[in-house]
């Protein structure tokens, strides 16, 4: 079949269905660290070439504001999600009203969602891309971002060592967004799934990473995994033992973690999907681990997947999550190294909502922690040691909040940053924040390229 023929019918097949997703807009052109201009990205008001926040050019920093609270009564009811006849979805909303079953092998010997993955034809993303703008006329534009190279560092493009893309996004349960969240400035039809879909993968397939962790992802089999294997991903999803997305009538099944990588790009050596334990006690909480080896360079990259707990006032369990989560990442890396060839630990990637500000415990146990991690948005700013003011701004009922709970932490010691995705000004995120007509979710998307710091007996 004609490739763009072929990719008319697949958009068409997922316009039609009550729970399809579809792709996005131009990717940045080869080489450059901007947008390309004249595409629905730059957002209106915003200047092609400028960025919001971090700044255009290679030494921008986030803007430092948060507001004061405002409280606002109003309520959003709660809103049916189409139809929920998928039989999968049925059986496993069943399972989770039965006991929970004891812990998954931290070593599985295949990867569950390995035959979803293999046998399908894939679609040429630029004709997805240009059918997906028309898709969204009717949108104002996500807000324009630069990449922006970390304070201080000049550009150096590695010939033998190219980097690593990595997006972090939560992307907005589509149960919690129409049933549950109370987004009280944000019109329903904004969270409407037939054009929010399109809008969450249009950001995905502007930057096209080559690792995507996603948390919130209640639409993972029917969307995100057919379209991004499609694409070239290979992908794995844990679900959350006890969703709350299972409140909602008509729900999409259980949200959860999912970890995509381009398959051209990797090979898949081990996947852990762990459920996060705190005071001995198994929580609702989840955690997708993947030892990954480049297939450019050869060497391994660990690279894991989280959601700690929400709310206020459950400080000390998030923080026992986060100990029980890097307890089995020493575990996890350690065991990699020993069975290859290089000496010490595998390099690490965790990326997560951790529902947490900087200066919560979980926060310092990963900055301190054995394992050697680095925050990398920290180096957005110009000491390349303070957090974006913001990586989710939203209102709900109790009022304002505008929060840094979203990192992508790093083996400091082993990899480099090489460029960061700014963040947005307030002004570009607007003043009904976020999720809007324009931006699908209530967080902002994390991306950054990290690269292998090259050792010397691998210059040879």
């Amino acid at each position: 079949m004609n490739p763009a023929r072929c990719c008319s019918v697949f958009f068409g097949q997922l316009r039609v269905s009550s729970r399809g997703g579809q792709v996005a807009r131009r990717p940045f052109p080869p080489g450059g660290v901007s947008s390309p201009a004249g595409t629905r990205c730059c957002h209106p008001g915003v200047a092609a070439g400028g960025g919001g926040g971090g700044g255009g050019g290679v030494n921008g920093t986030s803007p430092q504001m948060k507001p004061s609270g405002v409280s606002n009564t109003a309520t959003t009811p709660v809103c049916p999600m189409g139809s929920s006849s998928s039989r999968l979805f049925g059986t496993l909303a069943q399972s989770l009203n039965s006991p929970p079953l004891a812990q998954p092998d931290l070593y599985p010997e295949e990867n569950p969602d390995e035959d979803l993955d293999q046998g399908l034809a894939e679609i040429d993303p630029d004709q997805l891309l240009r059918e997906c703008e028309e898709a969204l006329q009717s949108r104002p534009a996500r807000p324009h971002r630069d990449l922006v190279l970390p304070s201080g560092l000049a550009p150096c493009r590695q010939k033998h060592n190219p980097s690593i893309r990595i997006m972090q996004w939560n992307i907005l349960a589509q149960a919690l967004g129409e049933g549950k969240d109370g987004f009280v400035r944000c019109p329903l039809d904004a969270l409407n799934w037939q054009e929010r879909k399109y809008l969450i993968l249009e950001e995905i397939l502007t930057y096209r990473p080559d690792i995507l962790c996603l948390q919130e992802v209640d639409h993972y089999y029917d969307t995100f995994q057919p379209i991004l294997a499609s694409l070239g991903y290979q992908g794995t999803f844990l679900a959350k033992p006890w969703s709350p997305c299972l409140d909602v009538e008509q729900n999409n099944g259980p949200d959860g973690c999912a970890l995509f990588y381009r398959r051209s790009r990797f090979s898949l050596q081990s996947t852990a999907h762990l459920r996060l334990s705190a005071m001995m006690l198994p929580t609702n909480q989840v955690a997708i681990v993947q030892t990954l080896c480049c297939r450019l360079t050869g060497q391994r990259l660990c690279v894991a997947v989280t959601h700690l707990k929400a709310r206020s006032g459950w400080e000390r369990l998030r923080s026992a999550q986060g100990a029980d989560l890097l307890q089995s990442l020493r575990s996890i890396t350690s065991r990699c190294g020993s069975r290859g060839d290089s000496e010490g630990t595998v390099p690490l990637v965790v990326c997560g909502d951790f529902n947490a500000e900087p200066s919560e415990d979980v926060y310092r146990r990963f900055s301190s922690s054995p394992l050697g991690l680095n925050s990398a948005y920290k180096l957005l700013s110009s000491d390349g040691q303070t957090e974006p003011a913001y990586t989710t701004w939203k209102i709900r009922p109790s009022g304002e909040s505008c929060s840094t709970l979203d990192y992508i932490w790093y083996s400091r010691d082993a990899l480099s940053v090489d460029c960061l995705l700014n963040i947005p000004s307030e002004e570009q995120i607007g003043p009904d924040r976020l999720p809007s007509y324009h931006y699908p979710s209530d967080h902002l998307s994390l991306l950054c390229d990290i690269s292998f710091r090259e050792e010397p007996h691998r210059l040879m």
